[in-house]
């Protein structure tokens, strides 16, 4: 008989063959008629993955590391100084100390005139501790993953731990941030922030680092994007951009009410509340966005070119 009769010969006919070739196997019980686990994985040549050797890679792990550090320094003191005017005038608008336009206005005035004062002075010291810290942390565990992964150095990770990581460092950091600038630049006389605007902070802050660290590599890949335009420009670094700013739109209510409830007392009506929210939205949102697109935006895709270009040298 030909091949084709003894590959069909080869196939199961049903459950009396089934039966047949269980029958027909080794025993894999012992004498008490429990099965042994360790025999039947012995004879289907089964091993653990436990047994296995785990191989990680700390090719020029300090000089990485070094890396990490330079890159996110590099990116915060870019973005920091246009960040700290920005967030200097939201507050003072938010809290009626001075309107934007002319916040903006005198905070340029000092950067441009006596930048040496403005580099040392202490609201642009807590703008590159609280950037410089974010971009690290992403930076580590990016180097944490490639290296107990196994991975080239240059690899960027993405899913729930690096939203974890990132967002504990940026709202620890931004927290604490925000206190102070709240006190520093608000027209009430310095006191603890509510806890309750702490939170909103924090729901605030959250919503930014998702869309920072996690949506331009979820989403980039499918951004539509014209291929002259990819000769500049990747889709992940496009998403970079537009993914934090336009979450402003949903998150820059959350960050006037959390100022409103320091700035004005406890006795103030929610419905007063939210109609000063409405009044400063649009304008904060595009204040914000202009604050975001520098610090996720272009400090990120510094940060991010940075790193890979250096990390690629190190391979």
């Amino acid at each position: 008989m030909g091949a084709g009769a003894e590959e069909q010969r080869a196939v199961p006919a049903g459950k009396d063959e089934v039966k047949r070739v269980r029958a027909a196997a080794p025993p894999i019980h012992d004498s008490k008629g429990n099965v042994d686990l360790t025999t039947a994985l012995n004879k289907i040549n089964w091993k653990k993955k436990n047994d296995e050797p785990r191989i990680w890679n700390t090719h020029n792990l300090s000089s990485r590391l070094a890396v990490d550090a330079m890159c996110a320094g590099t990116a915060s003191l870019l973005v920091s100084p246009v960040i700290t005017v920005i967030d200097k005038a939201i507050i003072e608008n938010a809290s009626g100390k001075r309107a934007m336009g002319e916040s903006f206005k005198a905070s340029f005035s000092g950067l441009v005139l006596r930048p040496h004062h403005f580099l040392v002075s202490r609201p642009f010291a807590l703008l590159f501790a609280l950037y410089s810290g974010t971009y690290l942390t992403a930076n580590t565990l990016d180097t944490f993953k490639s290296t107990t992964g196994n991975k080239p150095a240059s690899t960027v990770s993405s899913g729930v731990s690096k939203f974890a990581a990132t967002s504990t460092a940026n709202l620890s950091l931004c927290l604490w941030k925000d206190a102070q600038f709240t006190k520093m630049f608000g027209t009430v006389a310095a006191r603890p922030l509510p806890p309750i605007s702490y939170g909103l902070f924090a729901v605030r802050d959250s919503m930014t680092m998702f869309a920072s660290f996690n949506l331009p590599s979820l989403l980039g890949p499918s951004l539509p994007l014209p291929e002259a335009a990819e000769r500049y420009i990747s889709r992940t670094s496009t998403m970079q951009f537009i993914a934090p700013a336009a979450m402003q739109l949903f998150s820059t209510p959350i960050h006037l009410l959390g100022l409103d409830l320091y700035n004005r007392n406890e006795s103030t009506q929610f419905a007063d509340r939210l109609s000063k929210v409405r009044v400063d939205w649009i304008k904060s949102a595009l204040a914000r966005m202009c604050r975001i697109v520098p610090a996720f935006g272009v400090g990120g895709v510094v940060n991010n070119g940075m790193r890979k270009s250096l990390m690629e040298r190190l391979e």
